[in-house]
């Protein structure tokens, strides 16, 4: 009977593929499948001049058919669309003249189809360079991770879609706005991570780490709970690498509302497949509120609903802290590290040559590029082995910029290799004329050359009182420092200094007046050493190792 059953089930699935497939009039039992299916496909804007249409890449469909029930149009982009009527409008949004194959399936009863298509040229002139490269980086073939900005509060929010009481509500996140940082019911998502990555001709998308949120106002539609999170097996269009197209807002709040007295970007990006990022809301198309290099603000309307959602992401993953609380927050000074080739002359100086440097490092210091570039958006400072001899860079704001007081922020990655002795460190702007360590040292942070799994926290001066060198400071463990960026910074007021590891103090230190952190200015300085005190036994086998800088900023 199993052999019976196997064959019949083949008959039955071939006795489908053909009536799909045919022309004329077929029926099997109440199985009938439509005839006669034709499409015409009218270009907006196509004439004489522009034959593939105006650049708003919009496409007007029309389908036919005898004895069906609906359409099913694949538009050859990686969308489709049922349409009931068999007409549909679609844009196409890949920027330039492309070429489409339309297939349009008839669906007759029993959801017997009979297909056709057709090919056609559309050009879309519509792109935000600067978004793509915001969201995925600067080069061809660069990526960026993303995450919920879980450490602010309304990093979700909810709003209407189009109705206005006179006051925009429709343009931000009037209904609920009160969420909090590391809000409990949504901790379940807060493990989400987004890629973009820029191709020659695009951008692609990928949740790379689930699970997805599914709010309330949707689960009834899928048959689960709500307002907690699922599975692939709940949302499976959650992972896989996705397409992703840009095209202008349209939506009321891109073109007439405003989001915290500022207007939308003007930008939509579309997730190809389904994809979405984190938060089920059955719809893949967000507009940008904003984008920076390290903050993203989107809203996605609901599917089926007058709902509309707010979100924010970071490029910065955020780490759950005891709550470290800034007195500063006014920024006054930073390099993002934008612009490909040298870093910018006009905020960093160099210190040149060999010497040992007063810790018997073995490198030599030079302004190549070998050793110091900006590239893909990043800092690099590159230790390289060169015949037996090794060369590197250290960066500095001396005469170009130094300040007293603020909080210095540092989002960098560190090398790997031992015998490497990465810095980001400040001394006093009077280095010049009363040395060190009168002048006094502030250590951001260091990494021993041994253990990569720490860095350390460190002050210096000069003990007039017991006429000697002076220190402070503490370790604190980062196991992942070579792999994942961490945020390095220090808070610094006339009362005490204290530096973190991802927004969390690990190591304080009272100032007075006695001290030289008290009234004077300080220059920042970023460099990778060899060997020496710090660094130790450089590894045999070592060639080179970098340390890359997301970028440099200070508040006040």
């Amino acid at each position: 009977m199993k052999n019976l059953k196997y064959y019949i089930g083949i008959l039955f699935s071939l006795a489908l593929v053909f009536t799909s497939c045919q022309d004329d009039d077929a029926s099997l039992g109440n199985l009938i499948a439509p005839t006669g299916v034709t499409i015409t496909a009218e270009i907006v804007g196509a004439d004489a001049t522009n034959p593939n249409g105006d650049g708003t890449g919009f496409v007007n469909f029309t389908a036919t058919a005898d004895n069906e029930i609906s359409y099913e149009f694949n538009f050859g982009d990686g969308k489709s669309e049922i349409a009931p009527s068999g007409q549909v409008s679609h844009r196409y949004t890949t920027t330039g003249v492309n070429t489409y194959l339309v297939v349009v399936s008839a669906i007759g009863t029993g959801g017997i189809k009979t297909s056709t298509s057709i090919e056609l040229q559309v050009f879309s002139s519509f792109s935000d360079i600067e978004a793509v490269e915001m969201m995925s980086g600067k080069v061809i073939g660069g990526s960026k991770k993303w995450y919920w900005a879980s450490n602010l509060p309304t990093h979700v929010g909810l709003g209407p879609v189009e109705d206005d009481y006179g006051n925009g509500e429709f343009a931000y996140e009037a209904w609920w706005n009160s969420i909090g940082p590391w809000d409990e019911e949504k901790s379940c998502m807060y493990t989400n991570e987004f890629v973009f990555t820029r191709l020659a001709e695009g951008l692609t998308f990928e949740q790379t780490v689930g699970p997805a949120f599914v709010p309330g106002t949707i689960a009834g539609d899928l048959g689960v709970a709500g307002d907690t999170c699922h599975g692939e097996s709940v949302v499976p269009t959650m992972f896989g690498v996705k397409d992703v197209s840009f095209l202008p807002s349209s939506s009321k709040a891109a073109l007439q509302g405003s989001y915290n007295n500022a207007p939308y970007r003007g930008t939509s990006f579309e997730i190809a497949n389904g994809g979405f990022m984190g938060w089920y809301a059955g719809a893949s198309t967000y507009d940008i509120i904003s984008v920076t290099d390290d903050m993203l603000i989107v809203r996605i309307i609901q599917a089926g609903n007058g709902f509309a959602w707010y979100h924010k992401f970071t490029s910065t993953k955020p780490v759950e802290t005891t709550g470290f609380v800034s007195e500063f927050n006014n920024l006054v000074w930073s390099d993002e590290f934008d612009t490909a080739g040298a870093p910018d002359a006009t905020k960093w100086t160099y210190d040149l040559g060999a010497g040992g440097w007063g810790n018997q490092e073995v490198q030599s210091y030079t302004n190549s590029a070998t050793n110091v570039s900006v590239a893909d958006g990043l800092l690099k400072i590159t230790a390289v082995k060169d015949g037996s001899n090794y060369t590197s860079a250290r960066l500095k704001t001396q005469g170009l910029y130094s300040f007293k007081y603020g909080r210095v922020e540092v989002k960098a990655k560190l090398p790997a290799s031992a015998g490497t002795w990465p810095a980001i460190w400040m001394l006093g702007s009077n280095f010049s004329t009363v040395g060190w360590p009168l002048c006094g040292e502030i250590d951001i942070m260091e990494q021993t050359g041994a253990d990569k799994t720490k860095t350390l926290g460190t002050f210096h001066w000069f003990n007039t009182a017991g006429n000697n060198n002076a220190s402070y400071g503490e370790s604190t463990t980062v196991t992942n420092a070579s792999t994942e960026f961490h945020l390095y910074s220090v808070e610094w007021t006339a009362d005490k200094i204290t530096v973190l590891l991802d927004n969390e103090a690990y190591v304080t230190m009272d100032n007075s007046s006695s001290l030289p952190f008290y009234d004077k200015n300080f220059f920042m300085i970023l460099n990778v050493a060899m060997g020496g005190t710090l660094g130790g036994t450089i590894d045999s086998a070592f060639t080179q190792d970098s340390m890359e800088i997301d970028y440099v900023r200070v508040y006040q």
